[in-house]
């Protein structure tokens, strides 16, 4: 059942990001449920006398106004409920009831994503670390998440382009708004690499200043793992890193280029309190190693995707390949589902089936561990082709990375 329509409405009654949304929610099951209550005048919480106002005031039509004003503008939306929600979300504090999106938005979904956040006015060291940090990311198959503004953003993201690969821009206002300006003729390229534009503000919402704030928890939260390359004593990317570690998140940091310059008082201040200095992209790839917390949570909800059984497979390009070979194994063993259970167990390594270049790949690794670029050259393979082929690979559970860019077979 579609309940975004309600979902919308309990934003429109209660505020955007309104934690009063998850307290009702914690007496109801669906957000239908809730509005029935709500208009029936029988709703167990108390309200304030602006909330009864809003409530009699707004009705679902308004809501579905407001959907098919989205469907006129290719915007889509997707309710907290919705099958497409990035499962990143559900479990932090307050989690967006709904969400407007240009893009392609699994591509945030079963896949590694690193989160990239910096000063506006980086200074050209950290804008150069910037662009070659996530630029190998994207090459090893990680989602750069960042907030579309000037400086570190921005470079984060066309890092990821440059290896065509997908990036995700989580906004502070609405993504039909032209913001920042000087940014916004990168759109289409973003779109054009499978990338993504996500906010939990309506269309035609402009960039106040309070609403990033409330947005780094979604900027963060999307991220396995946040990276911060420049941040002043004040800086917002400081708000993003903080909820990060709230969330459970590694915090990775880059040291200071001047270690007496304010710019970077903010990264000294970080690892002052623990967050983890990094020197390569390695560094902050080791986070999704083998057997590793985040190694688990990317590979559940890959699996999630392809048990869906009820909807064509909705996966992102770039992780067809791994998808094909996911479901080829998961049909074959099919008829060892027990009682009518419907969750399929996952493979043991040795019966992974790998077919093509995935299968060369294995082959040469079962003579021994390899460094990625002597796996490349062996196998007359380009190295961004290799290190995407390996990411699917570690998701099967195929092969391993060691630290140093080396990789055994499983």
């Amino acid at each position: 059942m579609d309940n975004k329509k309600y979902w919308l409405w309990l934003t429109m009654v209660f505020g955007i990001g309104s934690r009063r949304i998850w307290e009702l929610m914690s007496l109801y099951e669906t957000p239908d449920e809730a509005y029935s209550e709500l208009r029936s005048g029988s709703c167990m919480v108390r309200l304030g006398e602006k909330e009864r106002s809003a409530v009699t005031a707004t009705d679902i039509e308004a809501a579905e106004r407001v959907l098919a004003e989205c469907d006129k503008m290719d915007i889509r939306t997707v309710g907290y409920s919705s099958e497409d929600y990035p499962p990143q979300l559900r479990h932090i504090m307050n989690p967006p009831a709904i969400l407007y999106y240009m893009g392609d938005i699994c591509c945030l979904t079963g896949t590694r994503t690193v989160t990239a956040v910096g000063a506006r006015k980086a200074s050209d060291y950290s804008l150069r670390v910037t662009e070659r940090i996530c630029s190998e990311l994207a090459a090893r198959g990680v989602v750069i998440v960042s907030g579309f503004a000037v400086g570190v953003d921005i470079t984060s993201h066309l890092a990821a382009v440059s290896q065509g690969r997908p990036t995700a821009a989580v906004m502070g206002c609405g993504v039909d708004v032209d913001y920042p300006r000087e940014n916004f003729r990168y759109r289409d390229e973003i779109l054009e690499a499978g990338g993504v534009f996500i906010s939990e503000y309506p269309p035609g919402t402009p960039p106040h200043a309070g609403n990033f704030p409330k947005r780094n928890r979604i900027l963060s939260a999307l991220g396995r793992a946040t990276v911060v390359f420049e941040a002043s004593e004040k800086s917002g990317s400081l708000i993003t890193a903080s909820l990060a570690a709230e969330q459970g998140r590694d915090v990775f940091c880059l040291p200071p280029a001047d270690i007496f310059s304010n710019a970077y008082s903010g990264n000294a201040a970080l690892l002052g309190e623990g967050a983890v200095p990094f020197f390569s992209s390695a560094d902050i790839a080791s986070v999704f190693g083998y057997g590793t917390v985040v190694y688990e949570e990317v590979r559940s909800e890959a699996y999630g995707i392809l048990n869906e059984e009820e909807r064509p497979l909705k996966v992102h390009r770039h992780r067809m390949k791994a998808a094909s070979a996911l479901e080829t194994y998961l049909a074959g063993n099919a008829a060892d589902t027990v009682g009518g259970d419907e969750t399929v167990p996952e493979p043991k390594k040795a019966d992974i089936q790998l077919e093509g270049v995935q299968k060369q790949i294995a082959d040469a690794l079962a003579e021994g561990a390899l460094h990625a670029d002597m796996l490349a050259q062996k196998l007359g393979m380009d190295s961004s082709e290799l290190m995407t082929e390996l990411t699917e690979m570690e998701i099967l559970g195929a092969v391993r990375a060691l630290p140093g860019k080396i990789y055994e077979k499983l």
